[in-house]
């Protein structure tokens, strides 16, 4: 079984993570620092580079003080 990635839905969820974060006028930074992550994780999750883990999107929802279930309201385009 060969790891897959789906780009479209991590570009999308990046720029989504961005907009809540600056919504609350956050830097990136700062959000590594309250969620107990480090900056560059931030950053390629916000660039679409990465895959979160279950954990790590837990403690972003805690440290942007919202259900975990935000951090998936978006729109995205479905890989073909």
């Amino acid at each position: 079984m060969k790891y897959s990635i789906h780009k479209a839905g991590l570009k999308a969820f990046g720029k989504h993570l961005r907009t809540l974060r600056k919504a609350r006028g956050l830097s990136q930074e700062q959000l590594a620092w309250k969620a107990d992550s480090e900056l560059s994780q931030i950053s390629r999750m916000e660039r679409g580079i990465i895959n979160a883990g279950l954990s790590q999107l837990f403690k972003i929802a805690e440290a942007l003080d919202i259900h975990p279930k935000e951090l998936f309201d978006f729109e995205w385009e479905e890989e073909g």
